[in-house]
């Protein structure tokens, strides 16, 4: 299974920039220390909870991985 973050790297080209799945593919490719290697949940929504960029970046986190895991 390919990393969160490259899965997430298909946002960015999204052009409404109001979108929340563009917004946090942005702020994971500009965070250096995102952990862009990881595929586990548990780690990925800690390191989330821990420095979310805008409020409603976890439930969009959420909402993507349902779609990353299918």
């Amino acid at each position: 299974m390919k990393p969160f973050y490259h899965y997430m790297l298909q946002y960015r080209g999204v052009k409404d920039k109001d979108d929340p799945r563009k917004r946090l593919a942005d702020w994971m490719f500009n965070d250096h220390d995102f952990p862009k290697q990881e595929t586990d949940y548990d780690e990925l929504s800690r390191y989330l909870e821990l420095n979310s960029p805008f409020p409603e970046a976890l439930q969009t986190f959420d909402d993507v991985w349902d779609d990353y895991n299918n």
